[in-house]
């Protein structure tokens, strides 16, 4: 299964940037970003669940640790922003969830596993509050990528 989420995000990623990681230029960029819908209390509650859990690696505005494309000493990489200045929106929904309840150290990365800690809702909620600094261009084109992997899965 982590061979598959490794393949899945190295053709999502590949697929859906240029190479400075950003979303392809695209006429349709003028189409409004989807709906975004969180609302206050599930915004309010991943806001709560980043600053405590999250900010100590990930940075207080979800900025990410400097440097954070170059491995460090130890050859991990240091967290990356979640932002929408990295590579978070590259990912489906699945695959964002599949990271932080089961962390990166299995497959060699430093983030440890949040699933004896965080619920599924707390989860989601993280994710919405980090999505939500996203600007619309790039969470248009995470929107498309999530619907693309959602459609795949379905149609296994």
């Amino acid at each position: 299964m982590t061979r598959a989420w490794a393949v899945l995000f190295a053709a999502l990623s590949l697929a859906s940037c240029d190479e400075r990681g950003r979303p392809p230029a695209n006429p349709a960029a003028a189409v409004p970003a989807p709906a975004r819908t969180a609302d206050a209390g599930q915004l309010a509650r991943g806001a709560e669940v980043y600053r405590t859990h999250c900010a100590v690696c990930h940075g207080s505005r979800a900025q990410g640790a400097p440097n954070w494309q170059k491995p460090g000493p130890d050859g991990r990489y240091p967290p990356p922003p979640l932002n929408g200045t990295g590579h978070d929106w590259h990912h489906p929904s699945a695959a964002l969830k599949e990271v932080i309840r089961n962390g990166t150290q299995r497959i060699g990365g430093s983030m440890p596993p949040w699933r004896d800690k965080l619920s599924e809702t707390d989860i989601e909620a993280v994710i919405a509050w980090f999505q939500s600094t996203w600007p619309d261009e790039i969470y248009r084109a995470w929107a498309d990528i999530d619907r693309r992997a959602s459609g795949s899965r379905q149609s296994r």
